[in-house]
């Protein structure tokens, strides 16, 4: 099997959307121009200097147009490029998968971090059983 190079153009296109951050900001953008606010209240959880760090990516490699507006206060505005909106659909597709399996992932995963766990506990009571029973073998019989 050949190595997986570092410039390969599949390595290089999921490093542009592999966090989800990226992924998030594209879907909510792909229901049209969107405010910076807009953006934020969508998203759940992420932090404002975080939504700023993506969206700058997003603009410097292409795939989302920011706007300001010379007025006062200024308004800026964000929305997908031509490029931006060819990621939609690879989007859905993931998000397809998600809906269809992602329980089923979860569900593995809680059942192979509780045999990880019991397995753990298991071999730490062999031990200190095995312990136990050397040091009872290795007692010198007391004298009567």
């Amino acid at each position: 099997m050949e190595p997986i190079p570092t410039d390969c153009r599949t390595r290089r296109g999921l490093e542009l959307i592999a966090d989800h951050w990226t992924l998030l900001v594209i879907v909510a953008l792909q229901q049209g121009t969107k405010r910076f606010s807009q953006i934020h209240a969508q998203i759940e959880d992420i932090s404002k200097k975080m939504l700023t760090q993506t969206l700058r990516a997003l603009e410097r490699d292409g795939l989302v147009k920011r706007v300001v507006y010379p007025v006062v206060p200024p308004m800026v505005e964000y929305s997908l490029t031509t490029l931006g909106q060819t990621l939609i659909e690879p989007i859905w597709a993931l998000r397809d998968w998600s809906e269809k399996y992602i329980e089923e992932v979860e569900r593995i995963r809680v059942e192979y971090d509780q045999t990880g766990k019991n397995s753990l506990q298991e071999e730490i009571l062999a031990l200190v059983q095995k312990r136990a029973n050397g040091a009872d073998s290795s007692a010198k019989p007391e004298k009567e």
